[in-house]
C-alpha cells in the first residue's frame, strides 16, 4: 500500500473510532459529546457561568447557549440567578444531570490525552507538526474546531 494511503486508511480509522465513541455515548447516557463535556465543566461546584462553561469546554457561548437548552428540556440542568450577582445566571446540575454523567462512559479525548502525555516532548512535537500538515494539505487549516472528538455540528 502507498503511503498516502497508509495515511488515508489511518485518518478513516480515527474518523471511525470517533463515531462509533459518539454513538456509545449517546446509547448509553443518552448524550452527545458536547453535552457530556457541558455537564463535566459543571460537576465540580455543579454551578458555572455559560461564559465559564464556554471557556471550559472550548466552545463559543452561543454554542453553550444551544446545549444548555437541550440539556435544560432535558431536566439535568436549571438555571438559576447568581447568589454573589443577581444579574448572572447560572448553569446547575441537577441530580438527574449527575446521574446521567455516572453512566457516561469515557471520552475517547480522554484515552488519547493520557496516551499522547506519556510521549517524549520531541515526538509529542513531531506529532503535533504532522497532524497540523495533514489539516493543512486538506484544506483544513484554517476551520474552527474544538478540542472535541466527535462527529457533526455540534449544535445537534
Amino acid at each position: 500500500m502507498a503511503h498516502h494511503q497508509e495515511i488515508l486508511v489511518a485518518l478513516r480509522q480515527i474518523t471511525r473510532a470517533i463515531d462509533l465513541q459518539s454513538k456509545r455515548l449517546l446509547k448509553s447516557a443518552g448524550l452527545t459529546v458536547p453535552q457530556l463535556m457541558v455537564l463535566q465543566a459543571l460537576s465540580p461546584d455543579g454551578r458555572a457561568k455559560p461564559s465559564d462553561i464556554a471557556r471550559r469546554v472550548h466552545l463559543s457561548q452561543a454554542t453553550i447557549t444551544s446545549i444548555v437548552d437541550r440539556l435544560l428540556k432535558a431536566g439535568l440542568v436549571n438555571r438559576e440567578r447568581s447568589e454573589g450577582d443577581r444579574r448572572v445566571v447560572d448553569v446547575v446540575l441537577t441530580q438527574a444531570g449527575s446521574d446521567r454523567l455516572d453512566l457516561a462512559p469515557t471520552l475517547l479525548q480522554e484515552g488519547f490525552v493520557e496516551a499522547f502525555e506519556r510521549l517524549a516532548n520531541w515526538e509529542k512535537s513531531q506529532l503535533v507538526y504532522a497532524v497540523q500538515r495533514l489539516a493543512s494539505m486538506m484544506d483544513a487549516a484554517e476551520i474552527e474546531a474544538a478540542p472535541i472528538l466527535e462527529i457533526g455540528d455540534l449544535a445537534d
